[in-house]
């Protein structure tokens, strides 16, 4: 099995048309490791949205190609990119998008029931995933009984409920404190290393940033140059150990 998990080819996307277009990510090129965390970091209007939406086959890109776990998404039709988004690639976003009259078990069983799996597997999936965020003595809770941290804990068990390569997080921790949000970054790091899967982090907060192992800079929509100003970029590959990180 190959090491590498998603491979971005010039990838770039516009938006509008003639004197009114506008170029949201231009030419970006990269590639990503199993078991690696990336963080996508750049201003407010960077691209960072749009390049997560592409690469997790929620938008299709102008030009360039995406490749995820040896699946071409730019060739795929909108039935291979569901079977994808629903089996390969987990999502989660800002807003923590969880259904309110569910409980917390009932929102990471979600994507199960959309699988068929039996009740009874479903059942014990959901209780392990739930444990695994350290939520095991909450499924019953409703998202309005959960602080923001334990929803958004709900929502990574959710994105992890069918076991995907990669997951996609933009900007989770955009709505918790500074405490709670580097709590869910240390949760998000620790299951790609444990499970041997890809992440990419869309997030503008310092403090993150320093828990991944490669970030990318965009701005203005291209991939920053390594050697252009004070912020992090793309580090040698294989990326260096982070010394004082779990």
């Amino acid at each position: 099995m190959s090491d590498e998990l998603v491979r971005v080819e010039g990838v770039g996307r516009d938006f509008g048309r003639g004197d009114r277009v506008v170029h949201a990510v231009r030419d970006v090129s990269f590639t990503a490791r199993r078991g690696e965390l990336v963080a996508i970091r750049g201003r407010s209007g960077a691209g960072k949205t749009t390049l997560l939406n592409i690469v997790g086959g929620l938008d299709r890109p102008t030009t360039g190609r995406v490749v995820v776990a040896g699946h071409d998404l730019t060739a795929a039709d909108e039935t291979q990119l569901l079977d994808l988004r629903r089996g390969t690639i987990g999502f989660v976003f800002q807003s923590f998008g969880l259904l309110p009259i569910l409980s917390a078990a009932e929102n990471v069983g979600v994507p199960l029931r959309l699988a068929k799996m039996p009740a009874a597997q479903r059942e014990e999936r959901v209780a392990m995933l739930l444990e695994l965020v350290g939520l095991g003595g909450h499924a019953a809770q409703r998202p309005n009984e959960l602080s923001g941290g334990q929803q958004q804990r709900v929502a990574v068990a959710r994105a992890l409920a069918n076991d995907p390569q990669l997951l996609i997080a933009d900007e989770p921790t955009g709505q918790l404190d500074s405490q709670t949000g580097r709590s869910i970054m240390d949760l998000l790091r620790a299951l790609v290393h444990a499970r041997g899967m890809t992440a990419l982090v869309a997030t503008h907060d310092p403090g993150l940033i320093e828990l991944a192992d490669r970030v990318l800079v965009l701005r203005d929509g291209h991939l920053a140059p390594a050697d252009e100003g004070s912020e992090a970029t793309v580090c040698p590959s294989p990326c260096p150990p982070r010394v004082g990180h779990r």
